[in-house]
């Protein structure tokens, strides 16, 4: 198992708390950005730079990341694609997408797209509060310890 990052929109703070979890427990972290993305040196820790273009960061996580890898990503429709190839997905925030969950934020963000596109000024999410960042916290530890086996 490891870990994915769609890092082009992953917070600095998100990525911090990464990497000291990557080396704690001994998992492997990948970011994957259409950017180069400096990292701190680390056997646990690697940064993956894509072509810019739409999706195409999203595409090679797809491909890569296997059933029971972990990914990092505020990207819905990232996460319904990997949750239907068996593969987990965490939001910055802290929630656990789950086949359960996902086609209501599917629905949701498709609804406030729509919105958007007729006009309407929806505004955009609030800044990572520090509960969040505890949240994001709290959510990987739990999830590593239920998943991860070294």
């Amino acid at each position: 198992m490891q870990i994915w990052v769609d890092a082009d929109a992953c917070p600095n703070v998100i990525k911090e708390i990464l990497f000291r979890v990557a080396n704690r427990v001994g998992i492997m972290v990948t970011l994957v950005a259409n950017h180069h993305i400096r990292v701190p040196p680390s056997p646990h820790i690697r940064s993956t730079q894509v072509l810019a273009g739409f999706d195409v960061a999203d595409d090679h996580i797809v491909q890569q990341a296997e059933a029971g890898d972990l990914v990092i990503t505020a990207d819905i429709p990232l996460a319904d694609e990997l949750i239907t190839n068996g593969v987990h997905a965490l939001n910055p925030r802290g929630e656990l997408y789950t086949k359960d969950t996902i086609k209501q934020r599917l629905q949701m963000r498709d609804f406030m797209e729509t919105m958007r596109s007729s006009g309407v000024q929806t505004g955009g999410p609030p800044p990572l509060s520090q509960a969040d960042r505890q949240n994001f916290a709290n959510k990987l530890d739990t999830f590593l310890v239920k998943n991860f086996k070294k």
